[in-house]
């Protein structure tokens, strides 16, 4: 029997027309306090979701091609338009281009390759997923963000995400929207609590841990994920919350990230590397570790802490949760 995922609940709150605005999401992980160093080139983000408007005015240019997985125009490969509106949105946050129009992304120079897993209603095959996920990989992308999940641990989903980051490729995940705001209880949803990927629980605007985003001791950072302002269909904006939200934030400071590692160490830096590169830029903002994990990502680092995990990174080489 086939098992099946959805976009992470979110909710759509309002449509709007922007002129050139930072979304408070962006400003508030200090994402613009890095760009005068990098704003991601070089560096590709797969985002698997229901696709793109890629002819929004703030996208076309980070899109570098895409393929579908999805039921959606009879299966075709080559096409992978949204209908959805969330997939759009998530890839606006990660790397909206700077073009005195709309928005801008955390990392608005990354490259995005669109890998449509989910159809028009927000929803997919495991199959899909997994298939995107390898699409991904075939194409040695840098990251992959993946702002869905489902109650199911399958197996074969895991196998693949092992994969990705045994080819150093960064793995980014939503950790779900079915919190209640009690860390004494757990919430897990997959694959966002899979100790292989990094899971993203979400906080508001005000530095408080979001009611809805699920607990676990499997989270590993938390992100901006309320009234999150990014692109949307047809051209359009749209503020939306969840942890589908917050995600996005993350695997668009990891293309910061990268940049600055490559810059920094001149050589690529692996995929524990780098986890633990984003665990030095974290805040914690007092909430128990299962609600935030290390804390909120935060792009800028006291020089005094960035000297001293600097050594340390030479010797970190696995994942600690």
């Amino acid at each position: 029997m086939e098992h099946y995922v959805r976009v992470i609940p979110f909710k759509v709150i309002e449509q709007t027309e922007v002129a050139n605005q930072i979304p408070k999401g962006v400003e508030l992980i200090q994402a613009p306090k890095i760009w005068k160093d990098t704003k991601g080139k070089g560096v590709t983000v797969a985002v698997l979701d229901t696709g793109c408007d890629i002819s929004h005015p703030d996208l076309k240019e980070s899109i570098i091609g895409g393929r579908n997985f999805s039921s959606d125009d009879k299966g075709n490969p080559e096409l992978f338009k949204d209908y959805n509106g969330h997939g759009t949105h998530v890839a606006g946050t990660i790397a909206a281009r700077e073009n005195n129009l709309g928005v801008v992304g955390v990392a608005p120079e990354a490259s995005l390759l669109i890998v449509k897993v989910l159809n028009k209603n927000g929803s997919g095959q495991y199959s899909w997923i997994i298939n995107g996920i390898n699409y991904a990989i075939e194409q040695k992308v840098d990251i992959i963000s993946m702002s869905l999940g489902g109650p199911n641990d399958v197996p074969a989903l895991y196998e693949a995400i092992k994969k990705a980051v045994d080819n150093n490729i960064l793995v980014v995940c939503a950790a779900g929207n079915e919190g209640d705001g009690d860390d004494s209880t757990d919430e897990f949803a997959f694959p966002g609590s899979y100790n292989d990927v990094i899971s993203v629980a979400s906080i508001n605007l005000e530095r408080r841990s979001s009611e809805f985003s699920n607990s676990n001791n499997e989270i590993d950072v938390v992100a901006p994920g309320e009234e999150i302002l990014s692109t949307y269909l047809n051209g359009k904006y749209a503020t939306l919350s969840g942890t589908s939200m917050a995600a996005p934030h993350v695997s668009g400071a990891l293309a910061l990230i990268k940049s600055l590692s490559i810059q920094q160490f001149d050589r690529q830096l692996s995929e524990p590397e780098l986890y633990a590169q984003l665990i030095k830029r974290t805040v914690p903002l007092g909430y128990s570790p299962k609600l935030e994990g290390n804390g909120l990502v935060y792009m800028t680092v006291p020089e005094h802490l960035a000297n001293i995990f600097d050594q340390e990174i030479k010797s970190i080489i696995i994942k600690v949760n």
